[in-house]
């Protein structure tokens, strides 16, 4: 049950290790393909490639631990986390912040990974395991905090991609959260049961560290052991726990078990689950010829795994914008035959960035070495696009020096002229975070863990990013403070001495003199100006003001970069910027002015080749996004607001106008299409409709079209989103062509989660189903009406109801009723309310029940009135003075005769108070009637 079983010679059972990293490509394990980022991959709005994407990394994993044993084939992704705010520090690990779309691309992506080529579901290449399990949007303070989700949020948005994942049987494991959700560690989470209801063989993998964190960063538990046993108890199967000892796990368990917290049958149930997953993966009958043995050797440098690679960055290019200049020609494609002399601005041009998922890219294609190779009869100008400076050190006449190769340290000596090792390229990346390139080309200025400067080749990298740094104004001189340590740069000894950053406070910081040696901004214009084209690379690091530790509070590009694609602007109209991110960028300004723009997100080996076939016109561009880009990080509200239905995020819920919209995307080719047609106008809950439509292709290009269909309903009785999309399909047209495509939904997709009845309901009612190239471009619609039963008001005298199950409310928190299962709620500060629509109270007589209980001293009540939060009492529940913190109590208080009728019912919560359920009937009801 740890993440590193050990071997059972007696048995004839190996040792197994949970856990092998791929989100898009193997990583940690050596050279592997790496595709682009998963963000990227879900740009592509393509099944299909994602299902051979999966092929790929399976076959990949399977070389390594034929050589590697110790390279499980239990692998880890993909992520379907929900992209609902892009601030999100790990928001390039997710798909989309659409559950339906991110449900499909990863059921493809590990139909991949999971089955071998005869097609035979019983036995698996690898066996992927779902991250992160649940409603998990934020770094900061993540493994303290607890994510509020309402059950509509729950079951509508969160919950959905994961069960529709698992149900499709592609998946072997889930990974909860370090999170926790509705004041519940998710890795005790209730709901894995409901995973085990579609798939009773789903293990549960902990993230690392994660038990321990129920103990150690929580306090949920005081003890391992009873943290432990409430994990196994819910249905955590494996521990990944202090790396590859697991002494302390067992230890644990076992005291759990000797204490009579766990039963043998309890750690059965977990041994049989995992056991049932290394039987499908071959272990125990592995016999040569089988699907799961990998013939050959060194896959990833396989022509056919690069062919993969380069689809997949090819599919994951978004055109933004594609305008006409004055002359009415648009800047892209260009033209290859009429360039003489194109100019290529930024460092994303010329290295491409890595994030903590990785794997080592067994080659690399920049888009200078594309633009290069491709463009071989015009010149190809490489601008750095940054300033280059020079630091002399205030006093000693001396300047900031480095050697001539990576690794030495960096050193201080007096010189005259300047030269290039005394000069360093400010890279700006943003949030005032730089980084510095060695202007003699030896690598990036890296503070070291004992403080000590040194040069590192690649840039920043690694779980500590250690080659960014700050520069802190001094009066008129400059200080060096490192990002990751804090500590500011100073000089050992005397004048001449060692260079450290080793100073804790200002006071010791080396005062520093900067003089500019060349301006970013002058030197792209003069490039500019004679260029027939202007390719400007901007865009964020992905381990750089955000990550796995971190959250990024700024999603503009930095102003260096702003200003350098204003600089090649304003030399050459003929200019196209192109983003490199794994999130949306806030860029309105540059979006107005800027004639053409494209984004991709990094990781794909292939990302240079790709951008110059667009770029040049040999492929239309196809990509399409899969979560909005907003005008102002304003748009968003808090990134800890997880209701996106109060909150109005994510494309469902956002009301104004984007940047771009979600499903946005541009091509060179342009699409017409036809009136959509439904196979009935009226339909029942449980039908299946049928929409085709025609789609022609009037363009140059044979290339792809990404057709999608949206929902809304016309009169809804309760929030729902302002479109849903319910299908979409990428379909090849050739040029001058058309093709029919056709929908299949079932009419149940139009369900929400109705919290009267705890189940899913269609409304009877109608809906316009639209067709659109994106959620804002409908370019046809047709009405569908669902026939049916309204719903009746809401009774609440039949048994006890749940709290959580409101409508609405303003100023209340979900917490735990108990650590084990159940939810109530609790005002956040002294008051707040819940609504209940539409309930109806008879002849309004009898009594409110309410079970409750208190988490602080002082006066604590539920208020009940009627249509307004600030109404009549009609009720008052309240807990005595004498009643104890965290002792469940129900209480009774008469209703007045005011209580009647079909009204709204509003529950105030007054002090310290929390309230699990309650009922308004005739007579006490129990819990459980």
């Amino acid at each position: 049950m740890h993440q590193h079983a050990p071997a059972i010679p007696r048995l004839g059972i190996a040792a197994f290790r949970t856990g092998t990293e791929i989100l898009h490509g193997l990583a940690f394990h050596g050279k592997a393909t790496v595709f682009p980022q998963s963000v990227g991959l879900a740009a592509t709005w393509n099944p299909a490639l994602l299902t051979a994407v999966g092929e790929v990394v399976s076959k990949e994993v399977r070389e390594r631990h034929d050589r590697e044993p110790d390279v499980g084939l239990n692998v880890w992704g993909p992520v379907v986390n929900l992209l609902r705010d892009p601030r999100w520090g790990r928001n390039e690990e997710g798909y989309s912040e659409d559950p339906r779309l991110t449900a499909e691309l990863a059921t493809a992506y590990t139909r991949g990974l999971s089955d071998p080529a005869d097609g035979s579901r019983e036995r698996l290449i690898t066996a992927p395991t779902l991250k992160h399990f649940l409603a998990y949007n934020n770094e900061t303070d993540k493994a303290h905090l607890s994510s509020q989700v309402r059950p509509r949020v729950l079951r509508e948005y969160d919950i959905r991609p994961f069960e529709r994942v698992v149900a499709s049987g592609t998946v072997s494991g889930v990974m909860p959260s370090y999170n926790k959700v509705n004041g519940r560690p998710s890795h005790l989470s209730p709901y894995f049961r409901e995973l085990r209801r579609c798939q009773p063989e789903l293990a549960v993998f902990s993230d690392a560290y994660g038990p321990i964190g129920t103990v150690e960063y929580s306090g949920y538990y005081d003890d391992r052991p009873h943290a432990y046993a409430a994990a196994v108890r819910a249905g955590l199967d494996s521990f990944t726990c202090e790396f590859d000892d697991p002494t302390n796990t067992l230890e644990a368990l076992r005291s759990a078990i000797s204490l009579g917290m766990l039963s043998e049958r309890d750690v059965d149930r977990s041994v049989a689950r995992l056991l049932a997953m290394r039987i499908r993966l071959g272990e125990f009958d592995e016999t040569p010829g089988s699907p799961r043995k990998v013939e050959g050797g060194r896959l990833a440098e396989s022509a056919a795994h690069r062919d993969v690679a380069r689809a997949a960055a090819r599919q994951a290019v978004v055109l933004l914008k594609n305008d006409p200049l004055t002359d009415g020609h648009s800047v892209l494609p260009l033209t290859p035959g009429r360039l003489r002399r194109v100019s290529v601005v930024g460092p994303f041009a010329q290295q491409l960035f890595s994030d903590w998922y990785s794997g080592i890219r067994p080659y690399e294609v920049t888009l200078l070495d594309a633009l290069r190779e491709d463009l071989r009869e015009a010149a190809v100008c490489f601008v750095p696009g940054v300033d280059r400076v020079a630091f002399e050190i205030e006093g000693s006449g001396g300047f900031l020096s480095v050697g001539d190769s990576p690794g030495q340290p960096v050193i201080c000596r007096d010189v005259e002229p300047v030269g290039p090792a005394q000069c360093f390229d400010v890279i700006d990346w943003g949030s005032d975070v730089v980084s510095f390139k060695s202007g003699a080309g030896s690598g990036y200025l890296s503070e070291q863990q004992d403080g000590t400067l040194s040069l590192d080749p690649v840039g920043p990298h690694g779980w500590q990013v250690r080659e960014t740094f700050r520069l802190v104004p001094d009066g008129e001189l400059w200080l060096i403070q490192a990002t990751e340590s804090g500590r500011f740069l100073t000089l050992e000894d005397g004048t001449q001495g060692a260079l450290t950053m080793s100073a804790t406070d200002r006071s010791r910081a080396l005062g520093l003199r900067r003089h500019l040696m060349s301006s970013a901004q002058e030197s792209i214009a003069i490039e500019a100006r004679d260029s027939d084209a202007v390719i400007v690379t901007v865009g964020t690091h992905p381990l750089v003001n955000g990550g796995e530790r971190y959250d990024r509070m700024d999603l503009g590009l930095a102003a260096a970069q702003e200003a350098a694609v204003r600089a090649a602007l304003a030399a050459n109209p003929a200019t196209v910027v192109v983003i490199f991110s794994g999130h949306p960028v806030t860029v309105p300004d540059l979006a107005e002015q800027v004639p053409a723009m494209l984004w991709t997100s990094h990781g794909g080996q292939e990302t240079g080749r790709s951008l110059s076939e667009i770029l040049l016109g040999r492929y239309s561009p196809t990509g399409r996004l899969q979560q909005t880009w907003y005008r102002s990080t304003r748009d968003l509200g808090s990134i800890f607001d997880y209701d996106i239905i109060k909150s109005g995020k994510t494309y469902l819920y956002f009301p104004d106008t984007p940047l771009f919209p979600f499903g946005h995307g541009l091509s060179y080719s342009s699409f017409h299409y036809g009136p959509p047609e439904v196979s009935q106008t009226e339909v029942l809950p449980e039908d299946q409709v049928n929409l085709r439509v025609k789609v022609a292709n009037h363009g140059p290009y044979d290339t792809a079209e990404v057709v999608q269909l949206y929902v809304r309903p016309l009169s809804p009785q309760v929030p729902r989103p302002v479109r849903e999309l319910l299908a979409f399909r990428r379909v090849e047209i050739a040029a001058d062509a058309a093709e029919t495509v056709s929908f299949s939904v079932p009419v149940s997709e139009l369900a929400f989660w109705d919290v009267a009845s705890g189940h899913y309901a269609v409304a009877p009612g109608e809906y316009q189903l639209m067709v659109g190239r994106s959620c804002a471009d409908i370019v046809g619609d047709v009405t569908l009406t669902v026939r049916g039963t309204p719903p009746g008001p809401r009774s609440l005298s039949h048994a006890l109801i749940r709290a959580s199950d409101f409508d609405d409310y303003e100023g209340i928190e979900i917490v735990d009723e108990t650590k084990a299962a159940g939810d109530a709620v609790q005002p956040v500060s002294d008051a707040g309310w819940l609504l209940f629509r539409d309930v109806d109270l008879e002849d309004g007589t009898g009594l409110c029940t309410a079970r409750l209980t208190r988490y602080g001293t002082g006066a604590a009540a539920v208020r009940l009135r009627l249509d307004h939060p600030e109404g009549k009492d009609i009720a008052v529940v309240a807990l005595t003075a004498e009643s104890s913190a965290g002792r469940w109590d129900t209480v009774h208080a008469p209703l007045t005769a005011e209580a009647s009728g079909r009204r709204h019912v509003y529950l105030v919560l007054e002090g310290p108070v929390r309230l699990a359920s309650f009922a308004l009937g005739p007579e006490p009801v129990r819990r459980g009637e």
